[in-house]
């Protein structure tokens, strides 16, 4: 379908296609076999400047809205999850400074963010804090000019690889998820720390880590926004990420369903192509309308974003939802239908369905995301009475 874009996001989406099909897909089965984090792409990114599409201007970024940065990951994520969850966790962790950073402290951040001299991570989950955002047991207690940190983060994207880390920690106790705040750590500061790299089932060449804290002193400065402001600064930036994490579902659905057709052209049974069975097409049909359909939702809710749309948590959840179900789907589907090949790791289908399963629980899982939807369509009807 032809989507209307501009000649500028046709370039960016034509400009990450060709990366992927240049440089990731080469590697993918390496990266993935070996748990490499893929610094060379990283490299490749950088230098095509595709990490100052969600960066301002002034800030010497491209300026590029939701739209400009889902083409991007789709692209990426087609030929790997694992690659393109290492670039989408850098917008991801780049949101709270964008949405509530001071102009102090974009200056110091975002041109090397946006020259992809430095990575970037949010670190929000922890133990017994997960779906249960309010949960977060890290602390950050004002000392005079510093603020003293200690606690743990768990399963953070991009970590120990990253240089600069935006933080939710609670700065008072009292009173709940409304006690927390924001904050950005640089790697290499006192008392800040990694866990081991975790070892899993997909997007294995995206590093995941703890994030560690035993009286980590930072400037008083480093206070994104205002005390108290954390929970609303965590759920904001995840309401503005989860239309990426749809297109990454639209990217591995895409991927598995042209892999899953061009095998069936080609695989021949009782004398004929697969691709001649009904039983094959109607498979390939669903998948096709599925992956459409979901890519259609993503662009539009992009767009919406774009509009500077207040209120965006129910479309954003919805984008999330439904793209990333459609992954888990038409993943399972393209294995079902190359057969026993689709289960060998010489296809790529395999290491797509499993990179597909984590889609459906980071950034919020989609139980959550039916939470989301649902209390917003309560609410919305109880305005109309």
């Amino acid at each position: 379908m032809d989507y209307f874009f501009t000649e500028e996001q046709l370039m960016i989406r034509d400009l990450a296609r060709q990366i992927a099909d240049e440089k990731i897909i080469p590697v993918r089965s390496e990266l993935d076999e070996k748990e490499e984090f893929p610094w060379e792409i990283v490299k490749v990114l950088a230098q095509s400047d595709l990490f100052r599409i969600f960066i301002p201007e002034e800030y010497e970024g491209l300026g590029k809205g939701s739209l400009e940065l889902v083409l991007a990951v789709e692209e990426l994520s087609k030929a790997c999850l694992g690659v393109s969850t290492t670039y989408a966790a850098v917008a991801l962790g780049t949101y709270p400074l964008l949405l509530y950073g001071s102009d102090a402290q974009k200056k110091k951040y975002l041109p090397d963010i946006a020259s992809g001299k430095k990575l970037a991570g949010f670190a929000l989950t922890e133990a017994n804090a997960g779906s249960d955002a309010a949960g977060v047991q890290t602390t950050a207690r004002l000392d005079g000019n510093e603020y003293i940190l200690n606690g743990t983060k768990q399963w953070i994207t991009n970590g120990g690889e990253a240089e600069i880390y935006t933080i939710i920690a609670i700065t008072d106790k009292s009173k709940g998820a409304r006690g927390a705040s924001a904050f950005v750590v640089e790697k290499g500061t006192p008392g800040f720390g990694f866990g081991k790299k975790e070892n899993k089932m997909g997007i294995r060449s995206s590093v995941t880590r703890e994030l560690v804290f035993q009286d980590c002193r930072i400037p008083k400065e480093n206070l994104i926004g205002k005390e108290g402001m954390g929970f609303i600064a965590a759920m904001k930036t995840l309401d503005k990420s989860r239309t990426g994490v749809g297109a990454q579902g639209v990217g591995v659905a895409q991927g598995a369903f042209d892999a899953a057709v061009n095998f069936a052209r080609e695989r021949v049974q009782f004398g004929q192509p697969i691709a001649s069975f009904q039983a094959i097409q109607h498979m390939l049909a669903d998948m096709a309308t599925q992956v459409e359909a979901a890519r259609a939702l993503v662009y539009s809710v992009a767009r919406y974003i774009d509009s500077g749309a207040k209120d965006i948590s129910r479309e954003s959840a919805m984008s999330k939802v439904f793209a990333t179900d459609v992954a888990m789907k038409v993943t399972v589907d393209a294995v079902q239908v190359m057969g026993g090949a689709g289960y060998m790791k010489e296809y790529p289908v395999e290491k797509m369905m499993r990179d597909a399963k984590i889609l459906q629980i980071y950034e919020g899982t989609n139980q959550i995301q039916r939470n989301v939807i649902g209390q917003a369509l309560i609410k919305e009807a109880a305005k109309k009475k």
